[in-house]
């Protein structure tokens, strides 16, 4: 009993110590997964909680692009482009919900993974492009523009993993944004193949990627 008193008091410090530094690397740990724009998951934070998502059989996959943002950028500034993006993120985390998870991939660039409880993601994600085209709150109203949309059911590609169910959902993206129709599911219509992941002109892609139809 006399031996414990005597360590106790040594060995309290150092274990206080020791759980200090462990909550300040897990704080450092999540900051550095955090964009510091947006306060979305960065491209590892995110590919990490998606990942578990896609256990789930009712999981989406959804990939969004602010259109003609460098001409937001060059026309009224940073500033009102990062206010734009600011926004963009704030909206798509709304939506998504804490049961799935929002990130940014990079530049303009934004990931979602949903979990559709009822079925109705495409009702949800044409509600939220409509969100996503309203000027920022607090900002200049001309700045605005719209958000073009791609997703994926991963059910319905279940060979696929999420770098494969991006990829899917960047195909339809594109497909929407080249028809302008704003939203594009994947596997309807006919889309724009991706090498990689990446279409033509993104780093990594072919330059003749070709097009290829996909089945209804």
């Amino acid at each position: 009993m006399n031996t414990l008193a005597t360590i106790l008091p040594s060995v309290l410090p150092l274990a206080a110590g020791w759980a200090l530094h462990v909550r300040w690397l897990h704080a450092r740990l999540n900051s550095a997964r955090r964009d510091p724009l947006t306060g979305l998951r960065t491209r590892d934070g995110f590919t990490q909680r998606a990942t578990a998502l896609l256990k789930d059989p009712r999981a989406v996959v959804v990939l969004a692009d602010v259109d003609r943002f460098k001409h937001i950028n060059d026309t009224f500034g940073h500033a009102a482009g990062d206010a734009l993006l600011k926004a963009t993120a704030d909206r798509l985390a709304h939506h998504v919900g804490r049961s799935g998870v929002a990130g940014r991939l990079g530049g303009d660039e934004f990931a979602a993974v949903l979990i559709d409880d009822h079925g109705t993601a495409a009702d949800l994600l044409a509600v939220l492009h409509g969100v996503l085209a309203r000027p920022a709150d607090g900002q200049n109203p001309d700045v605005h523009t719209t958000v073009s949309l791609g997703w994926a059911r991963a059910c319905d590609f279940p060979a696929d993993d999420l770098s494969g169910l991006l990829r899917r959902a960047d195909e339809a993206m594109y497909a929407a944004k080249q028809g302008r129709a704003g939203l594009r599911r994947a596997g309807l219509g006919r889309l724009f193949a991706t090498v990689a992941g990446r279409r033509s002109g993104r780093r990594g892609a072919r330059t003749n990627a070709p097009v290829v139809a996909v089945a209804a």
